[in-house]
């Protein structure tokens, strides 16, 4: 066995034999596996893409089976404080200069900060009671409790002397970690070493030196964003030609509405999900149907018709859905059953307008809440315009502008009561709703709060949980986002929190979720969306 210059004694490791449905890859098991079960496998072979950036050294040892040795960026491990645990049977190495990152970005508040120090205490827990000898052997990284991180902790532990290109400063931390690379390829001729980084230009680099890079992937939900729940599926044209044997219908009063249920048993069934919404438009003429699962028990389902909110007479404060979707949007904001919301859609597709006016409805008419709160993100697009004065209210108003800007529209849409009514209207929709900021809802709890979360797909996995565990009793909460605006560096439409708790949510029987297809904002917005 060879000890390396780098620091450690790494012997290369033959991996058991693998079925072909748990190749290796470096995404998290879990959510791979959880996707594969909702989405039927011609749409995965289909949709997946191709171009996931594995280096020619990681799908060569992937061929032979050959557990890999990555070498861990720091950005990687303030990304993720749990990267270590997520590389499965494969093996990490942390050179020196990872750990004086680390310890240099540990102050502060920031998540960078948190995540930090959280990797800190994990290091410190993994090495606490082991000694020098065993720390140049390997860690097991199954230590603390983390039954699938079979492979092993290598520090670098001895200073190695490696001679890099001319043109690449010595002292910069990139290029000593691309220097320790380089040393372990040497050392180790057969075992196969792959630098992890998020940094784009670190990974050029190392091709550049004919050294193998890849990006972590791990905090990817999705592998392609394509494949997303997207809360509605078409019903195939004989649907009731297959499932009309044996079928129950009844009606039933729920919250002072009456609605139609059916039973019915079917080959379709399995692949449906509680609370997805369900159409069937036939091009004979026959009724259209629309509706909402609400049991599945195997091959059998109750579905619920919906209310419909494109006719004026069941308008929410004034506002009809102008499409299918912003139907089944407003079916899931006004269901007292459902505690949690997410809308996905483009710009102009009526989110926030949609979630206002059922807001409005259920705190000032029917009194199901008490108040609105709002909040959002604050990532600016362009430059900081810098410190903003006030309360926290005042200082959040810049970033509410689309929220007056629909409150307008639905002021507007009271004719009667002329000026004075519109402005003592305004005045008490102004007085129940509150506009917080997200660097104080830490330990916060909301009561019988309609919290609206604007501009969600901003929001890291885990800012998303701070959040939704802010719900109290008789509180629902409703997430709004396009995940093709991302404006937080690292984000992804894949790792985005928006996408983590869609995915997540999807099938809970207190939850719903609807992409909103079609904008509804104006011509010029629609064509603009379209071409440029």
């Amino acid at each position: 066995m060879k000890t390396s210059s780098a620091g450690s004694a790494i012997p290369a490791r033959r991996k058991m034999p693998v079925a072909a449905d748990k190749a290796p890859v470096v995404i998290a098991r879990a959510n791979s596996e959880k996707s594969a079960r909702t989405t039927p496998a011609a749409a995965i072979e289909k949709k997946v893409p191709e171009h996931r950036a594995k280096s020619s050294t990681s799908k060569a040892a992937d061929e032979s089976g050959t557990t890999k040795l990555f070498v861990l960026d720091t950005n990687v491990l303030m990304h993720d404080p749990t990267s270590l645990f997520r590389f499965e049977e494969h093996d990490i190495y942390l050179p020196m200069i990872t750990l004086e990152e680390l310890d240099d970005h540990k102050k502060g508040m920031s998540e960078v900060a948190r995540n930090a120090r959280q990797v800190s205490r994990s290091l410190d827990a993994l090495v606490g009671d082991i000694d020098h000898h065993a720390i140049e052997k390997g860690i097991p990284l199954s230590k603390l409790g983390n039954k699938d991180a079979k492979g092993h902790l290598y520090f670098q532990t001895k200073l190695h002397v490696n001679e890099l290109p001319r043109g690449l400063p010595q002292g910069k931390a990139d290029n000593q970690i691309l220097g320790v690379v380089q040393a372990l390829e040497q050392e180790f001729p057969g075992r196969p070493v792959v630098l992890v980084s998020k940094d784009i230009n670190m990974r050029i680099k190392a091709r550049a030196l004919g050294l193998p890079a890849e990006d972590y992937f791990n905090d990817h939900v999705l592998e392609d964003s394509d494949l997303l729940y997207s809360g509605i599926v078409q019903l195939p044209d004989d649907f009731w030609n297959r499932h009309g044997k044996g079928i129950e219908t009844w009606q039933e009063n729920k919250n002072g509405l009456s609605s139609t249920f059916y039973r019915i048993t079917g080959p379709v069934i399995p692949s449906l999900l509680v609370n997805q919404f369900v159409y069937l438009e036939p091009k004979n003429g026959e009724a259209s149907f629309y509706g909402q699962v609400r049991q599945i028990n195997g091959k059998t389902a109750v579905l619920q018709t919906l209310r419909d909110y494109g006719h004026v007479k069941h308008s929410v404060w004034g506002i009809t859905s102008r499409n299918r979707e912003q139907n089944f949007a407003l079916n899931l904001l006004m269901d007292p059953e459902c505690d949690f919301v997410t809308l996905l859609g483009q710009a102009g597709t009526g989110k926030t307008l949609l979630a206002l006016a059922a807001g409005l409805a259920q705190v000032l008419e029917s009194k199901t809440y008490n108040e609105i709160i709002v909040t959002r993100v604050t990532v600016p697009v362009g430059e900081d315009i810098g410190f903003l004065p006030g309360t926290e209210e005042e200082k959040m108003s810049p970033w509410m502008g689309a929220f007056d800007d629909n409150l307008e529209v639905l002021n507007k849409s009271d004719n009667d009561a002329g000026d004075w009514g519109r402005a003592a209207t305004q005045d008490l929709i102004r007085s129940k709703i509150k506009i917080k900021s997200l660097n104080f809802m830490r330990g916060r709890t909301f009561v019988n709060k309609f919290l609206i979360i604007d501009e969600a797909q901003n929001l890291t996995p885990k800012q998303m949980k701070t959040l939704v565990t802010r719900a109290g009793p008789g509180t629902k909460i409703i997430c709004l986002g396009n995940i093709a605006q991302i404006d937080t560096p690292y984000l992804t439409e894949g790792s985005s929190g928006l996408t983590y708790v869609v995915d997540r949510f999807k099938g809970w029987a207190h939850s719903g979720h609807v992409t909103l297809a079609r904008g509804e904002r104006s011509r010029l917005a629609d064509h603009a969306s379209e071409i440029l």
